[in-house]
C-alpha cells in the first residue's frame, strides 16, 4: 500500500510559479512510476506529465516547456514544478503511483493504483 498526499498548491498570479510535492509513504517509492493529473469542475482527469522510477519525464503538450517534474526517491517525493502559470492551469492537482511498467508512461489516471487527494491550484489574471 502506498499512501500519497500532494501539498504546495495555492493562489498565483498568472505568468508566476508554484512547486507542488507529492509525498508517500508505505512501500518503497522508488519502485513507482508517478503522474501528476489535474481536474477542472465538470471535466475529466486531465494528464499533466509523469516521471518514471528511473526519473524519465513525459509531458502533456499544455505544459511542456513550462512544467518540470522531478523525484528524490530518499526523500519519497515528487516534485510539480510549474512556471509561467496561466488561468488555464487552475485546477486541482493529484498525483499518482503505480509499480513502474519499465517503458513508456500512463496518461490516463485509471492506470495507476494509487492516487492522493489533490491540491487546489489557483492561477488569477
Amino acid at each position: 500500500q502506498v499512501h500519497l498526499v500532494e501539498s504546495g498548491g495555492g493562489l498565483v498570479q498568472a505568468g508566476g510559479s508554484l512547486r507542488l510535492f507529492c509525498r508517500a509513504s508505505g512501500r518503497t517509492f522508488s519502485g513507482y512510476d508517478v503522474g501528476w493529473f489535474r481536474q477542472t469542475p465538470g471535466k475529466e482527469h486531465e494528464f499533466v506529465g509523469a516521471i518514471s522510477r528511473s526519473g524519465g519525464t513525459y509531458y502533456a503538450d499544455s505544459v511542456k516547456g513550462r512544467f518540470t517534474i522531478s523525484r528524490d526517491n530518499d526523500k519519497n517525493t515528487v516534485y510539480l514544478q510549474m512556471n509561467s502559470l496561466e488561468l488555464e492551469d487552475t485546477a486541482v492537482y493529484y498525483c499518482a503511483a503505480v509499480p513502474t511498467i519499465g517503458a513508456g508512461y500512463y496518461t490516463s489516471l485509471e492506470k495507476y493504483d494509487y492516487c492522493g487527494q489533490g491540491t487546489q491550484v489557483t492561477v488569477s489574471s
